[in-house]
């Protein structure tokens, strides 16, 4: 039996066609949760969108950090949110060229296109400029923001409808269509980073020293800040442009308190992050609110007690080192 999704793809468009194998993993993942559902009685695995929301969640929750690790040490924290705001003229264009000269395309493929575009940008501003990245990050998030307020504006072919699912994300509109381009952006994401993290592990803590190694600095600059407008555009789906940065930094950030080394920090960040996806998720569902909104504040609920913990650890060390001191006072 051809699975639903698989079946409507070959009777759509090209893009259908070529997404059609990754048709069938969601329709295995569905069925996959249908059987979860029906063993545990959880009423939300009832239903297909909730398939496609908690596996963009899942995905979410190892892109995220995966990349956000890198970012917040290298003190582009920000970055996040000018790629956001970016995406979402890059949305906004899909929706224009979709109402004005009717060409089906998907807002997400034009807001991929638009905030790859938009980090080459922040990138290249810095070098020409000598500007700081913060600057070339404003310049960029307002150029952004600006043309997608100005096409909504325009209102052409309806754009104004619906707009809320891109700035606050949306569970119940993760289509197949998105949740398949979700797929793919996370195995180009995972293994973008499998096949350069020693790279960019060294840019990011000494760029210098990398550059005297032969290492080309302004390509994985260059390849980070890609990665990251991948992730702002797979992760706003259900985040929504003004909570999509969040999943960058807050997750990183905790795992920061407790972890002793950059590979474990990047693991412990990932745990955390599906751990405030999935929590997300499901109080969003029963208590009916925005799902994006939830799951960054349960992310930032996690954040402070990794703060505690990290907390009672340092000061369990201080003791210790205080204990060992006195003893070889009397010692000496």
């Amino acid at each position: 039996m051809i699975p639903v999704e698989l079946f409507a793809a070959l009777q759509a468009g090209p893009l259908d066609a070529v997404l059609a194998p990754v048709y069938w993993l969601l329709a295995l993942w569905s069925d996959l949760l249908f059987a979860v559902g029906d063993a545990t009685g959880l009423g939300f695995l009832d239903y297909r969108f909730m398939h496609r929301a908690i596996l963009v969640g899942l995905c979410i929750g190892v892109m995220a950090p995966l990349i956000g690790t890198f970012l917040v040490h290298r003190q582009l924290a920000l970055i996040g949110d000018a790629l956001a705001h970016t995406a979402f003229a890059g949305v906004a264009v899909g929706l224009f060229l979709n109402g004005v000269f009717s060409l089906g395309v998907s807002p997400y493929l034009t807001a991929v296109v638009v905030a790859v575009i938009a980090a080459l940008l922040i990138e290249l501003i810095s070098e020409a400029t000598d500007a700081y990245n913060d600057v070339s990050m404003a310049i960029v998030l307002s150029t952004g923001f600006a043309l997608g307020t100005v096409l909504i504006s325009l209102n052409a072919g309806g754009l104004a409808v619906g707009i809320n699912q891109y700035l606050f994300g949306n569970l119940s509109t993760v289509s197949a269509e998105n949740a398949a381009i979700l797929l793919v952006l996370f195995a180009v994401i995972v293994g973008t980073v499998a096949l350069t993290r020693n790279q960019l592990l060294y840019v990011t803590f000494d760029e210098t020293a990398a550059a005297v190694s032969g290492i080309s600095v302004t390509w994985y600059n260059r390849v980070m800040v890609m990665l990251t407008a991948l992730v702002v555009v797979g992760a706003m789906q259900i985040m929504g442009v003004i909570l999509v940065a969040a999943m960058l930094v807050v997750p990183v950030a905790g795992a920061a308190q407790v972890s002793r080394s950059f590979s474990e920090s990047l693991l412990v960040s990932v745990v955390l992050a599906e751990l405030a996806v999935l929590l997300g998720i499901g109080a969003s569902y029963y208590g009916e609110a925005t799902a994006g909104g939830v799951i960054v504040l349960v992310a930032v609920g996690i954040y402070v007690v990794a703060v505690g913990i990290g907390t009672v650890r340092a000061r369990a060390g201080e003791d210790a080192a205080a204990e060992l001191g006195s003893i070889d006072s009397r010692e000496a």
